[in-house]
This record gives C-alpha cells, sequence and structure tokens, in this order.
C-alpha cells in the first residue's frame, strides 16, 4: 500500500511540473479550442457545434419553414406616352420621354399547392405583367384571380409543379408582446428575414384601407416588402405585411399587417364568386360626440351616428334617418365607425338583420335588408 502511495504521489509531482512548464512556455496550449493560423498567429476556436441543432433561442426553425413559399414579385407597366412625344421639337428640349416601362416590386406568399399566391393589391395593380421569383430560383408569370382594393389585398396564381406552401396560423390567437417574424424582398436586395414583436392589435382608422383591422409590429419592414409574410415562431403565417408609418421611408419600427383571418375571407370568396360579397346599407356613418349629439338632439352616449343616408339606399327603406344612433347590430355591439363598418360588411346581402337605433330618447329596433357593397373605383380609395 505505502508502495502504491509512493507511485502516485511521483505522478503528481510530474503533471504538476508539466503543467507548470507548459503554462510558462506555451500558455496557448492549454486554451480550449486554441489553434493557429497559416501565418502562425495564436487563435482561439469554438468548438464545433451540432449542425442539426439550431442556437438556443434562435429562429432558424421557423424561418427554414416559412420563406421557401415566400416569394419576389416583380412587375411591369406599358410606359404612357406624351401625345406631344413624336414632336421633333418637343423631342430636341425635353429627349425621347416615355419610352421605358414602369416597373414594380413586391413581395408575396405561396398558400397553396396549386398555385394560389397572396400579395398586396397595391403590388400588382395596374400591371401589364407580373413575374414570381421562389426562392430555388424558379420564375413564372402569374395571372390575376381577384383584387379585392378595400382590404388591399390580391390573388393571383402561377403553374408551377411541387410548390412550397406556407401553413396558415390563427391570427385571432395573437397577443400583443408575441414573437414575429417579417419575411420578404425589401428593396429587391434578396429574401429577408426580420424579427420583432406584436406591438398592437386591431389597428384602424390609419387611412390605409376601407376596412383596416391591422397587427402591427416592430419587426423590419420596407418597400419591398408589401406582400410578404408575417409569421410565428413556428413559421405559420399571420398576416401579409402591407403598409409602414415612415417619415423617410424607411422602417421606423412600425409595421402594418393584414391578418391571415381576413385573406381566408377575400381568398374563399375571390376564387368562388370572382369577388368579395360584403353587406351595405347606404349611410354615412361618424363617430359620436357631444357636438353631434346636440346638434341632431340625441340622448345616446355609445354607439355610431348617421349622418346622412342614400336615397333609395337600403337604409333609408329600412327607416333609417341622419342623426340616429345605431347601438346595436343584431348581438354586435357598435362602439367605433370600423366596427359598424365591419360588421354591416359582414352581413349577407338580401337577409334582413336586426338594427338597435336611439333616435332621441328611443330606442327602436329595425329590420334592415343590406344590399351588396358596391366595389370602389380608384376616386373612392382612401
Amino acid at each position: 500500500m505505502k508502495r502504491i502511495w509512493l507511485l502516485f504521489s511521483q505522478a503528481v509531482t510530474v503533471f504538476v511540473a508539466g503543467y507548470f512548464v507548459v503554462a510558462t512556455l506555451q500558455p496557448d496550449w492549454l486554451q480550449r479550442g486554441a489553434t493557429r493560423s497559416g501565418a502562425g498567429i495564436a487563435l482561439i476556436e469554438a468548438p464545433a457545434a451540432d449542425p442539426t441543432q439550431p442556437a438556443p433561442g434562435s429562429f432558424s426553425p421557423a424561418a427554414r419553414k416559412a420563406a421557401p413559399a415566400v416569394v419576389s414579385i416583380n412587375t411591369s407597366k406599358a410606359p404612357v406616352r406624351d401625345p406631344r412625344s413624336s414632336d421633333p421639337w418637343f423631342q430636341f428640349f425635353f429627349g425621347d420621354q416615355g419610352n421605358q416601362p414602369q416597373t414594380g416590386l413586391g413581395s408575396g406568399v405561396i398558400i397553396s399547392p396549386d398555385g394560389y399566391i397572396l400579395t398586396n393589391n397595391h403590388v400588382v395593380e395596374g400591371a401589364d405583367e407580373i413575374d414570381v421569383t421562389l426562392t430555388d430560383s424558379r420564375r413564372a408569370r402569374a395571372r390575376v384571380i381577384g383584387t379585392d382594393p378595400e382590404t388591399d389585398l390580391a390573388i393571383l396564381k402561377i403553374e408551377l409543379d411541387k410548390l412550397p406552401v406556407i401553413v396558415l396560423g390563427n391570427s385571432d390567437q395573437l397577443a400583443v408582446g408575441d414573437q414575429v417574424l417579417a419575411i420578404g424582398n425589401p428593396f429587391g436586395v434578396g429574401q429577408t428575414v426580420t424579427s420583432g414583436i406584436v406591438s398592437a392589435l386591431g389597428r384602424s382608422q390609419l387611412g390605409i384601407n376601407t376596412f383596416e383591422n391591422f397587427i402591427q409590429t416592430d419587426a423590419a419592414i420596407n418597400p419591398g416588402n408589401s406582400g410578404g409574410a408575417l409569421v410565428d415562431i413556428n413559421g405559420n403565417l399571420l398576416g401579409i405585411n402591407t403598409a409602414i408609418y415612415s417619415r423617410s421611408g424607411g422602417s421606423m419600427g412600425i409595421g402594418f399587417a393584414i391578418p391571415v383571418s381576413t385573406a381566408k375571407m377575400v381568398l374563399d370568396g375571390i376564387v368562388k364568386e370572382g369577388q368579395v360579397t360584403r353587406g351595405w346599407i347606404g349611410v354615412e356613418p361618424s363617430e359620436l360626440s357631444p357636438e353631434l349629439a346636440e346638434t341632431f338632439g340625441v340622448k345616446a352616449t355609445e354607439g355610431v351616428i348617421i349622418t346622412g343616408v342614400l336615397q333609395d339606399g337600403p337604409g333609408a327603406l329600412a327607416g333609417l334617418r341622419p342623426g340616429d344612433v345605431i347601438v346595436r347590430v343584431g348581438d354586435k355591439a357598435i362602439a367605433s365607425v370600423p366596427t359598424l363598418l365591419a360588421t354591416v360588411a359582414s352581413l349577407k346581402p338580401g337577409v334582413q338583420a336586426n338594427f338597435h337605433v336611439q333616435r332621441g330618447d328611443r330606442m327602436l329596433e329595425l329590420g334592415v335588408t343590406p344590399g351588396l357593397r358596391p366595389r370602389p373605383g380608384r376616386a373612392l380609395r382612401r
């Protein structure tokens, strides 16, 4: 036993002495990951990571899942020539103008193996040619299936095999503070992924679309991102990126996306009927204010006041008058103009709905049969 202990103590002594010599003469040998470059410079490298496992907190699995279904969209319009452009004197002073086609850039999301693509209406509006480029470099000419300017959505279709398709998430379950990714092709630099959180929900009255129910996010969205995907940390589609608030033209941390729930409704309407069918009652609503309540002599403290009624429109035929305050439609309480607009739009044309209205100090119930909401022209767009 004594001999074994002697051998052990001698081994420890030799080891400590060797460690001391190496630490004094070649300390870089003891540093983890130490290596030397081709020029003989001592470097320290991290140990090789497992390429099959994402780094802690990484969004790479979500990006890998969703990014292949996000496409780049390039549009072109025929040049608008000045009627005087063929005049030699005009060409002498102003040059040959209007010969170059107008081009545009945006993004889109493949939502079906059949080739349907969701994007923004403003990305493809007025385009003569629409080219779609996938992340695998395949290209295809797209045709417009239909557009819905009131939500700024458009449905395209391409004819390609083995298309990557995004998984649709549930935008109704979003909460402020949830992490999200924005995927698109900003400034034409190539597909880009940015991250952020949901900053707010139900944003409206921004003057962007007629029907507004935006998801607000601080994930960077820039020109070219329009029509791209807003996805959750699992790579599921939550919205279509559509606009930013900016004083410079670039991202300032306030971007807006159309919820996927709205996009699905628009998709079904356009593919099934060629347009989105919405209810319409032909009234001019305004937010209820003390001044308007006093002007029309109404005692209501909540609801939406009607300041104008279209002659022979559905509302007028049902007995709605200027000064009426719509408090409820069916079981839906009406607290704002956007709420009334969305609620009426969701009504089926030709099917009567009960409107609870306060007129003066009386509460009335009117049966209103909505008509089909007219498709807006360019002059009506906000």
